[in-house]
């Protein structure tokens, strides 16, 4: 049994594994499940067993990187056994090396929001959970950390959007980005290490923790 559920798992993987490239590549409506299934070794029979729609796939390719995101930034800026600049120098690098390592997402997630905008309710409701779970305990110490005089005080809210901000821009706007830098360094994955280090910097300085 264990082996069975061990290739049932295997199948699946490599059927996310395929529709995520195929729904990145082409988006949503130029995705095909026969590309997919073929793409993954499967029968498009067996890719409909496994997910039964396009719509169900598409949900779980969406929903599993935002369920992903959000236990990166949680496992950094929620972690009560750091000081809050650790805390927020993790959440901000994790955020950054998430998005690199997922570099099409972005630009996937506002493309199928703009085209289909019945999607930003899916959207947003994991987004809200992160959030949700995150803000008030970030505000409260925040807060705190201010009334000592220990850093600025600032919205949380409004410092979650900065992180992100800073951290998508170099990513969704990589051809324009790469274009001005021009050949100051030596490729691009060069320069997003530099900016990686900027942009913990700036969030920092707006705390200004001390």
């Amino acid at each position: 049994m264990d082996k069975e559920q061990s290739h049932l798992q295997d199948t699946e993987t490599r059927i996310l594994q395929a529709a995520e490239k195929e729904f990145f590549e082409k988006g949503y409506a130029g995705a095909r499940t026969a590309s997919i299934a073929e793409a993954a070794g499967v029968t498009h029979a067996m890719l409909h067993y496994y997910f039964r729609t396009k719509d169900k796939l598409f949900e779980r390719i969406v929903s599993g990187k935002i369920n992903m995101l959000g236990d990166i930034v949680l496992s950094a800026i929620g972690d009560d056994n750091l000081p809050l600049e650790e805390r927020i120098r993790q959440g901000v690098e994790r955020h950054f090396d998430f998005i690199s390592s997922n570099r099409d997402l972005p630009k996937f997630i506002v493309n199928e929001i703009l085209t289909r905008p019945e999607r930003i309710e899916m959207v947003e409701s994991g987004i809200q959970n992160i959030v949700s779970n995150l803000l008030g305990n970030l505000q409260h110490e925040i807060d705190e950390y201010a009334a000592k005089g220990l850093c600025r005080q600032v919205d949380a809210r409004m410092l979650l959007i900065d992180i992100v901000s800073l951290n998508v821009f170099p990513f969704m706007a990589a051809p324009i980005v790469s274009g001005a830098i021009g050949n100051s360094y030596g490729d691009y994955d060069e320069f997003l290490a530099v900016r990686k280090k900027e942009n913990v910097e700036t969030i920092l300085n707006k705390l200004k923790i001390r």
